[in-house]
């Protein structure tokens, strides 16, 4: 199957990135220990002693047509047919270009109008995490994403408790996506509620992911390039109407507050805003079905967090702008929150602009959860093949994880769809996703350490980038929990507990996964 990425990957036999059969020995040092720099080093999917070949499908076999990367493996494993295009295409409908809409009213209230801050700290925030994702990539080229990743740095325990605490958020974030498609069409089509139009979406991308990664990534691509269009429109519409009636709050207030400043609120609100950019990481879930190398995959991670954090900053520095009411209003009226975005569009540019986005969000939402899904299948299928959960999970058909993707489909149909018919649902799942994928990030910043600076798998490491960054991206991601919603703590707690019983009870049976052959 021929890959048709941007940087020009052709078939599965193009390397793309020309290195991914080189790269030093993981035991001697040298280039392989990384730098700092966004460049993870040389791609060494093909020499960790039990990595992935970077031209063989998941399993070490070649295609079940005979050809490198084509098919399934023999063992039934994944295919390889994605390209860098591909992959951003993923990465960017997973976290949505205009992902802000949703959560601006809430966001600008807790940061008492510093909203554009807080997307200036959350995306710094991400970028230790993004950064440690490049390091491990390499090390570990899987689908299963964090879960391999504290495997290999960490050992089976965390691993799994990595993957655990992921999958809270991997099965959630597609639901409230789904969530946020249907209360944008019943905005459209009020005669409709919004349950039965969120059922329709998960129905409609189900399918497009079951019938592979491939046909999906490219409906996505039209997706994504209709909500990048909606979004200059809002950006020179907004510009427009600034240069002509001049901005309704202080030039600096989306970054200094619109009454007193407060870095505690903005850090509350940075733990909010977190979840607009969780599906960056997704895109490593796909580790063994891109053709290339595993370099590949670390830049499309880099790239869409960069791209997305540009993105949110520019336009909710200029939604706030344009906010007709003050910080302190929404606050005293959360009602006004989950439609301040809209309302601010309303109010200054007309009703056509807000019809525009509305629609947008509503398609844009539903392809956001398709990646999600496709996302937790793939974390589904890792965990399954690695028996920490039932071996079920990790039957392929034609290369699609197919048993994975629609157990991952049921549990967001029924978390969307209660939400939905709740009058309070939205907040109880916005509550909670975030600590899953929060904690999971602190096990993948501990594996890094792990891997290159405890156990020196690649030799002498290097101490910016094997210790110094990670261990400040774990602190400030445990900042960002500590600052979370009591509710979303308390959930995050139990989910936690619920993982360790379980651990508990497979370290009892003797269920264990097969020992890492690259672990000595």
């Amino acid at each position: 199957m021929a890959g048709s990425g941007a940087d020009g990957s052709g078939g599965a036999g193009d390397t793309g990135d020309a290195d991914a059969s080189g790269g030093s020995d993981p035991r001697t040092g040298g280039d392989g220990a990384g730098g700092f720099d966004l460049d993870p080093g040389p791609d060494l999917s093909s020499d960790v002693p039990g990595g992935v070949p970077a031209d063989v499908p998941a399993g070490g076999h070649t295609g079940a047509h005979g050809e490198a990367g084509e098919g399934p493996g023999e063992d039934g494993g994944l295919r390889r047919t994605l390209g860098f295009r591909d992959l951003v295409v993923y990465g960017l409908l997973f976290i949505a270009p205009m992902a802000p809409v949703g959560v601006y009213g809430t966001l600008d209230a807790k940061s008492h109008g510093a909203v554009a801050l807080v997307y200036v700290c959350a995306t710094v925030a991400m970028a230790f995490t993004a950064f440690s994702y490049a390091q491990m990539i390499r090390v570990a080229p899987q689908a299963g994403s964090v879960f391999a990743y504290a495997r290999k740095g960490l050992g089976e325990g965390p691993g799994f408790i990595a993957g655990w605490m992921a999958m809270l958020d991997y099965l959630l974030i597609p639901a409230v996506a789904y969530l946020f498609a249907g209360i944008a069409m019943e905005a459209l089509v009020p005669s409709v509620d919004r349950w039965i139009w969120t059922g329709i979406a998960v129905v409609i991308t189900t399918l497009l992911n079951l019938r592979g990664v491939r046909a999906a990534a490219r409906v996505g691509f039209f997706v994504l390039a209709m909500e990048i269009v909606v979004l200059m429109v809002f950006v020179v519409s907004a510009i427009v109407v600034l240069v002509r009636d001049g901005a309704t709050r202080g030039w600096l207030s989306p970054f200094t507050g619109d009454l007193d400043f407060s870095m505690t609120a903005v850090l509350g609100a940075v733990s909010v805003a977190v979840l607009s950019y969780l599906g960056f990481d997704a895109i490593a879930s796909f580790a063994e079905e891109v053709t290339g190398g595993s370099r590949k995959v670390a830049r499309a991670v880099l790239f869409c967090l960069v791209l997305a954090g540009v993105l949110f900053i520019a336009q909710t520095y200029l939604v706030a702008l344009l906010e007709p009411l003050s910080s302190a209003q929404l606050a005293a009226d959360p009602v006004k929150q989950g439609s301040a975005f809209y309302d601010a569009v309303d109010a200054s540019v007309g009703t056509w602009l807000h019809d525009l986005v509305a629609v947008s969000k509503a398609i844009g939402a539903a392809f956001a959860a398709l990646a999600g899904q496709a996302a937790a299948g793939r974390l589904l299928f890792a965990m399954g093949r690695e028996r920490r959960l039932p071996r079920l999970l990790s039957r392929t058909d034609a290369g699609t994880p197919r048993v994975a993707l629609l157990l991952a489909a049921v549990v967001t149909l029924v978390a969307a769809v209660w939400a939905a018919r709740t009058g309070d649902g939205l907040d109880h799942l916005v509550s909670v996703v975030d600590i899953g994928a929060l904690t999971a990030f602190i096990l993948l910043h501990a594996s890094v350490v792990g891997w290159f600076a405890v156990r020196r798998m690649e030799g002498r490491p290097r101490i910016m980038a094997h210790v110094v960054l990670p261990v400040v991206g774990a602190a400030v991601l445990v900042a960002v929990i500590v600052e979370a919603a009591g509710t979303a703590q308390v959930v995050g707690a139990i989910w936690l507990a619920i993982g360790l019983v379980v651990l508990a009870v497979q370290w009892r049976r003797g269920r264990v996964a097969p020992k890492d052959p690259s672990i000595p």
